[in-house]
């Protein structure tokens, strides 16, 4: 068995420009051949098929134009590949946007979308150069999780309008609690054309889905909608009769109007997009990185999400980050690498330049069909159970996160939640110091033959290259999740045993547990076979409530148990 040198593994810092060198000149050093562009193009066409109903949809929920969700996907999109630390990611409008864009179209107009877009830009180049990347991975698991399910309800309730053609006797409202009254009074209004179109797109995406997974599901069901309505003429509200159709072109960067006073207005909606933007970003490298077993690097890809920002903005896009969604059907669709991203972005501009004109018969109630499918998509639905039952600490971060996020405000939510799970780890701390004193925080020195527990040396231990052992100790929550995290993803790699010591581990919460599933699932794909030992029984019971059970991992009282079984079954 071997313990790898981890110590050094965690105190070695990158250069520079390591730190910031983009995935495409790492991609283009290992060897970049036709066979790879090939399997690229087919990747950044399946995304790109993906995209154009997605991007038009989020642009319209925004309070923008359908063409100005293509220019976010395809300006932002194509530098978020070139110059990203993720090696799968794919940039472009995401619906989590659509609350925070929307606002800030009601209040400062789309100059004011602009300017705040371009200036978050330029926080996320900050941030990135700052290597902030890594506090983002602080927040906790459950305001993650909170956050991003308040946000799809937001997304649903904006869609009603357009899902059942309503007729509002007044301009729909921003704040839920002040919007569901009026959309409850204009339930008379409804259109049972838009409603069946609507349910028709919902309906036709999810058997899709369900029986051909392999079909861009999406784009089929959106140009048969569009088939219909123009054939059949039916009386429903499209892209042409709202927006007037979408340019063949891109427009010319220009600079929005800037004064000091537009500048202090729009800040606060700047440095909400800047945050949002790396929580999104950062998690659907975080996914990528799951599904493929690279690793991403945090601070670079912040960097080319302030690019991609500031250049969106220039060309008249709204704000653009990393999409997991996107990001996941280009690893399935056979991605090699960004040239996938890059190639995604040329695509949509070719359906601009080409077909710009068939997508004014697009009806409005599909597009609103397409973004009820991604909300109900968001909701991390198995993960917001597990949160529920795993404990009432956890319960009252996610629902407090939730219901701030849908009553209340994205910023305020985060903070608060942010806050809440500080206060849950202070409290679990001082709860286990008392409790369970025989697993100090930090371990004090003591003498070799103390209570005659010294076990002999077994230089067998020592030995073995296809075992490794990582010990983990003090209390192992979200403030460390991120580091040990990175630690374990690093050392499992070409192992066929992986050993994690809990022995002198307190407790842990939520992020941890999530964050161990995640290698669990990993090492199983690479035929890694995973121990926990000496876990006490409260961390084994939050363990276990995340599915960490058999065979997924296995337990064992200790690392020596695990050894002495090998042994015995190598024998």
């Amino acid at each position: 068995m071997t313990t790898k040198d981890t110590t050094k593994q965690l105190v070695t810092s990158p250069s520079f420009t390591e730190l910031f060198t983009p995935k495409i000149i790492t991609i283009l050093k290992e060897g970049y051949s036709l066979r790879h562009l090939r399997s690229d193009a087919i990747a950044g066409l399946t995304v790109a098929i993906v995209a154009i109903p997605l991007s038009m949809a989020i642009a319209i929920a925004s309070g923008a134009t359908p063409a100005q969700g293509l220019y976010t996907a395809i300006i932002g999109g194509f530098f978020v590949s070139l110059l990203g630390g993720s090696r799968f990611q794919i940039g472009g409008p995401a619906g989590a946007f659509i609350v925070l864009v929307a606002a800030t179209v009601q209040a400062h107009g789309m100059d004011g979308l602009l300017l705040a877009t371009i200036i978050s830009g330029m926080l996320l180049l900050a941030i990135g150069y700052l290597r902030m990347g890594t506090f983002i991975k602080f927040i906790p698991y459950p305001v993650t999780v909170g956050f991003t399910a308040g946000i799809a309800v937001i997304i649903f309730a904006s869609q009603i309008k357009e899902l059942m053609g309503l007729t509002l006797s007044a301009p729909e409202p921003g704040p839920m609690l002040e919007k569901l009254p009026v959309l409850w009074e204009s339930l008379p209004t409804v259109e049972p054309m838009t409603l069946g179109l609507s349910l028709f797109t919902v309906l036709a995406i999810t058997v899709l889905k369900q029986y051909r997974p392999a079909w861009p599901g999406l784009l089929m069901t959106v140009a048969f909608a569009a088939a219909a309505t123009a054939l059949l003429d039916l009386p429903v509200e499209t892209i042409g009769s709202r927006f007037g159709g979408i340019p063949g072109n891109l427009p010319m960067p220009t600079l929005p109007e800037v004064s000091m006073a537009k500048f202090m207005a729009v800040l606060p909606n700047a440095v909400a997009f800047a945050l949002l933007g790396s929580i999104e970003s950062l998690l659907s490298a975080v996914v990528a990185d799951g599904m493929t077993g690279r690793r991403h690097r945090s601070n670079c890809e912040l960097v080319a999400q302030g690019v991609a920002n500031i250049a969106s903005g220039l060309f008249g896009g709204i704000c653009v980050t990393g999409t997991i969604a996107r990001t996941a059907t280009n690893i399935r669709a056979g991605a090699h690498g960004p040239v996938a991203g890059m190639l995604h972005a040329l695509f949509l501009l070719l359906f601009i330049l080409v077909a710009a004109p068939l997508a004014s018969y697009i009806p409005l109630a599909s597009l609103a069909g397409v973004l009820a499918i991604v909300a109900w998509n968001m909701i991390e639905k198995h993960a917001f159970l597990t949160l529920l039952k795993a404990s009432r600490g956890d319960a009252a971060v996610l629902m407090t996160t939730f219901l701030l996020t849908t009553f209340r405000d994205l910023t305020e939510a985060i903070v608060v939640g942010f806050a809440l799970g500080s206060v849950l780890f202070i409290y679990r701390m001082s709860k286990t110091t008392a409790i369970e004193t025989h697993i100090p925080f930090v371990a004090d020195d003591r003498a070799d033959d103390e209570n005659n527990e010294r076990e002999p040396y077994d230089q067998t231990a020592a030995t073995d290259p296809d075992v490794v052992v990582y010990r983990i100790s003090g209390a192992f929550f979200f403030g460390a999740a991120a580091s040990i995290g990175s630690v374990l993803d690093r050392i499992g790699d070409s192992n066929k045993v992986f050993i994690i010591d809990f022995s002198t581990v307190p407790f842990l919460d939520s992020t941890a547990a999530s964050t161990l599933e995640g290698l669990a699932h990993k090492v199983q794909r690479q035929g890694t076979e995973l121990y926990f030992s000496g876990t006490s029984s409260s961390v084994r019971k939050d363990l276990t409530a995340f599915g960490l059970t058999p065979p997924l991992v296995r337990y064992e009282p200790s690392v020596e148990d695990v050894t002495a079984k090998r042994h015995i079954s190598d024998t």
